[in-house]
């Protein structure tokens, strides 16, 4: 009896440990679900103006979001060494990876303006060759096009905000960009209705509308974070003299490409695979490609409770390691990632409840609709899967453990979930649910590789002392 009840307190905390965690996810969790309220606000606001223009936008912001992970693995690379610095008291050493951070993002956010700009429309193009109309295929074009351009401006002003934003978060401090956030929504869902609608005299902008009020709440909330950051620099100590040089120690950019870089690959063809996974589904048509984005937008949404306590398990367990805490880390971990997936089976449940109401808010077909309620039951069907895996690869990460998790992450989706999907679109006749379906059991593989991995305690090891 004594021993099952060990057993049953290894994965349970106690308030101490529920109180230190929720402090660290939960504003992660309101920065995040802001930013996916936003955005299904604004999928919705497009989604009542129209099929092809939801369409178009929603394909705009799959070859984005390649960009955005691009970003977010790039800054998570050196974040492994933010989060070992603070929990080690260096605070020079937090300003030397911020100063790298900026440099990177500086590089990949320069590189994809310069390909969107020579190679949207054709990206665009790649997912209009399913079944549909010619005409809706051009319309879809065409608005994806107008977004896609509007959006790019965008971008100089994400790589700011998710560069300090990171920084801010590795060292504690998950308040301040989630004020920022919710001040973004604010902004964003205001020019939305002026925009999109043409009121208060503004002009009826449709899709092109909802990305200049998008455009217009990252720079607000890019604003605020930075000014805020450097006017508190007391509390935020790695502020002051953040500028006094951009120089970064050849020896730290070594050590962060070591282990960053493979993050770096990670996230970014990790996104590709997800892209490719899209276009893959698209070849069952275009209604499809709506279904989907309804999906999509909506996982988005449920999806931050896993995503947060992913990014909790990093900052936590990465800060545990800085400190030397081997028993600590390791004992926080195992009821982390038993914390993940209760929560994320509770999310689960009630996906699967709401799933008939969300596609009823598009102006779109009957079967749209249908499509995507069926695509939300099978995503929340799997989520506490995808709650232990995303667990499992934080855990790894934050012991630098970056080879390994480039394998588990995007080796597999390529070598695997593509495969499988590439295969069963193109030469069988199961339906696009059937092929959905069996790209989310696949990940099966991962849950027990990624059991194992953790259970070795491979990733119990100090990176920066």
């Amino acid at each position: 009896m004594m021993e099952k009840r060990g057993f049953i307190w290894k994965f349970i905390g106690d308030k101490k440990f529920y109180k230190m965690v929720l402090l660290i996810a939960v504003p992660i969790m309101i920065q995040n679900g802001i930013t996916n309220f936003v955005s299904l606000l604004d999928n919705i606001m497009i989604g009542r103006v129209g099929t092809e223009q939801m369409s178009g936008a929603a394909i705009v912001n799959q070859l984005i979001f390649v960009y955005n992970l691009c970003i977010f693995g790039g800054v998570s690379g050196a974040g492994i060494f933010t989060a070992q610095f603070y929990g080690h008291g260096d605070t020079e050493g937090v300003r030397q990876t911020f100063r790298f951070k900026l440099w990177l993002a500086i590089l990949l956010t320069t590189a994809t303006i310069v390909l969107f700009l020579t190679a949207g429309p054709n990206l665009i193009q790649f997912y209009l060759n399913g079944e549909g109309k010619a005409a809706d295929a051009a319309a879809i074009l065409s608005y994806g096009s107008q977004y896609l351009y509007v959006m790019l401006l965008g971008l100089p002003a994400f790589l700011v905000s998710q560069v300090y934003a990171s920084t801010l978060r590795e060292c504690g401090e998950t308040v301040l960009p989630m004020k920022a956030g919710i001040v973004s929504v604010l902004v964003n869902l205001t020019f939305n209705y002026f925009l999109i609608y043409g009121k208060f005299f503004f002009p009826e902008l449709g899709v092109t509308g909802a990305a200049i009020a998008t455009v217009l709440s990252r720079y607000v909330e890019t604003a605020i974070i930075v000014t805020v950051t450097h006017r508190h620099s007391e509390k935020n100590a790695f502020a002051m003299g953040l500028y006094h040089t951009l120089k970064v120690p050849a020896d730290l950019c070594k050590k962060i490409a070591i282990k960053g870089s493979p993050l770096l690959f990670n996230e970014t063809f990790w996104a590709a695979g997800m892209a490719m996974l899209t276009q893959c589904y698209s070849v069952r048509g275009l209604n499809v490609v709506a279904g989907l984005n309804i999906s999509n937008t909506i996982n988005n949404v449920f999806n931050i409770v896993f995503i947060a306590l992913g990014d909790s398990v990093a900052i936590i367990v990465g800060q545990l390691l800085g400190a030397g805490k081997m028993k600590e880390a390791r004992d926080t971990d195992n009821k982390m990632i038993a914390f993940s997936v209760f929560c994320c089976t509770c999310v689960a449940l009630v996906m699967l409840f709401l799933s008939p109401l969300f596609p009823q808010l598009y102006n779109t077909t009957p079967e749209v609709r249908l499509l995507a309620r069926d695509f939300i039951m099978i995503t929340a069907i799997f989520m506490p899967q995808n709650a232990f895996l995303h667990a499992c690869y934080f855990t790894l990460r934050s012991g630098g453990k970056t080879v390994i998790t480039f394998l588990f992450d995007s080796v597999f989706i390529w070598c695997v979930s593509v495969t499988i999907a590439y295969i069963l679109s193109r030469f069988t006749g199961l339906s696009v649910l059937a092929i959905y379906t069996m790209v989310q059991l696949a990940d099966l593989i991962k849950c027990v590789i990624g059991f194992i991995l953790v259970k070795k305690g491979i990733w119990l090891q100090n990176i920066v002392s």
